[in-house]
């Protein structure tokens, strides 16, 4: 028995070290290929594509790049005294037509006042300039209207709170009517976007609780599955000859998993964290109590 211990105690060794082993690589592969958690994760943000609604030269650049900004903050002015021209000349218009109208008035009340002296026609044809001396009128007030909201408009402000980024507009640059002046990151839809192999995709569901990790950063953050992507780009299908799909032929051994966005809603952001759109972070999906 003394001669066969030392050889025990090496086959149990060695029986240990394999199931070991074994459990350990059988962890790594439920681990990695299983649990539902990936490094490929990023900070996201709507961006608001601030645009002037009338063209001019900037005259007034009001904030800074990377400057926080709140609903109705002044960004920049676009041209006011042209604007204020426009404004004064609707204004003149409206008292133009004013007295036109006036004029059109009394002449018809003398036609009513003189009667079968004067002639059906003269009558009919100073009627017809007071409906056109209205409508001018009319036009005028709306134009008026028009060169007013104009003005308003040359004041660009932040549509919602938000940080201005990349900021490249100067006093004195000319911008278009619809042609984006500078971006807004709009802070309220600050989100973390992981991209889950598809075979994680079961054990993911919304409303799922999730802890993220920025890279650079010991802090985890807390959030709920907000949403999965209902849809993604298929790299093998084109539309062909005829408007037919045209699908690619090979097909690899190797076939590698789809990567499904699935929308995280952040519910608790540590004190100190810097949530910057684009940042890369790991996603892990935990388990629901009572699931």
């Amino acid at each position: 028995m003394t001669r066969f211990g030392p050889l025990l105690v090496r086959w149990g060794a060695t029986i240990a070290l394999i199931l070991a082993a074994v459990a350990v690589g059988l962890w790594l592969w439920h681990h990695y290929e299983r649990e539902p958690w990936t490094r490929d994760g990023r900070v996201r943000a709507d961006v608001v594509r601030v645009t002037p609604d009338v063209a001019g030269l900037v005259t007034e650049v009001a904030v800074k790049d990377n400057q926080q900004v709140k609903p109705g903050d002044l960004l920049f002015v676009v041209d006011r005294p042209r604007y204020q021209l426009a404004v004064a000349q609707a204004k003149a218009a409206i008292a133009s037509a004013r007295t036109t109208l006036a004029q059109a008035r009394r002449e018809a009340a003398r036609d009513v006042a003189l009667g079968d002296l004067v002639a059906k026609e003269t009558h009919e044809q100073n009627l017809a300039r007071v409906a056109t001396a209205e409508a001018a009128l009319q036009q005028a007030i709306t134009q008026r209207e028009a060169a007013e909201l104009n003005l308003e408009r040359t004041n660009v402000r932040a549509p919602v709170r938000g940080t201005v980024t990349n900021l490249n507009l100067h006093k004195g640059d000319y911008v278009a009517s619809g042609q984006q002046a500078l971006a807004l990151i709009d802070r309220a839809s600050l989100r973390v976007e992981g991209y889950f192999e598809e075979t994680k995709i079961p054990k993911i569901h919304v409303g799922d609780p999730v802890h993220v990790q920025l890279m650079g950063d010991d802090h985890v953050l807390e959030g709920r599955v907000e949403s999965i992507a209902a849809g993604i780009s298929d790299a093998d299908r084109a539309t062909g000859e005829g408007a037919l799909p045209s699908v690619d032929p090979t097909f690899s051994w190797v076939r590698l998993a789809q990567r499904i966005p699935v929308r995280v809603r952040l519910t608790r952001v540590p004190a100190g964290v810097r949530l910057i759109s684009g940042r890369t972070a790991t996603v892990t999906v935990l388990p629901r109590a009572g699931s």
